[in-house]
């Protein structure tokens, strides 16, 4: 495949999602034991000119780790969890913001999942629901929230009736 104007970067493939967290220790604990997300060493702990340039944020400082997510293998994709040393206040979770707008996980059986994940510090955004789909298949599925504000979706597929 070749790098052109129309078609895609050559070599381009799926690496990280990047998370700004408050507190990055306790999330990347949520993740882990909620949906089994494994660390990958080493911890990050960046600071200097080169990261300054990088982010645009003068004096940048920032801590975190990546977490490898569930179902895809010793090299499957990560999710990034930093906390800047200027980290601010964030904005409220809502579903129809423009860009970035919640990860989502397979899960087994979503009204239990969603409960595990109010227990454990999270928080309900709307109803568990089912929908059939145009070619039969069910989903059922939930937003919540981590113990940040960050919307995550839980969902179940079954098979046509």
């Amino acid at each position: 495949m070749s790098d052109t104007p129309n078609g895609p970067i050559e070599g381009a493939r799926y690496g990280h999602t990047n998370l700004i967290a408050r507190d990055w220790r306790r999330l990347a604990s949520w993740y882990e034991r909620l949906f089994g997300c494994v660390p990958v060493p080493p911890e990050r702990d960046y600071a200097g000119p080169d990261l300054s340039r990088g982010t645009a944020i003068p004096d940048a400082a920032l801590k975190g780790v990546h977490l490898r997510l569930p179902g895809h293998g010793e090299s499957g994709p990560t999710l990034e969890i930093y906390t800047f040393a200027s980290t601010g206040a964030g904005m409220e979770p809502a579903i129809d913001r423009p860009g970035f707008g919640h990860i989502a996980f397979a899960v087994a059986d979503v009204p239990p999942a969603r409960d595990r994940v109010l227990a454990e510090g999270g928080s309900p955004v709307g109803d568990v629901v089912t929908l059939t789909t145009a070619d039969g298949r069910r989903v059922t599925w939930c937003y919540v929230t981590d113990p940040e504000g960050n919307v995550v979706e839980l969902q179940s597929w079954a098979p046509p009736a």
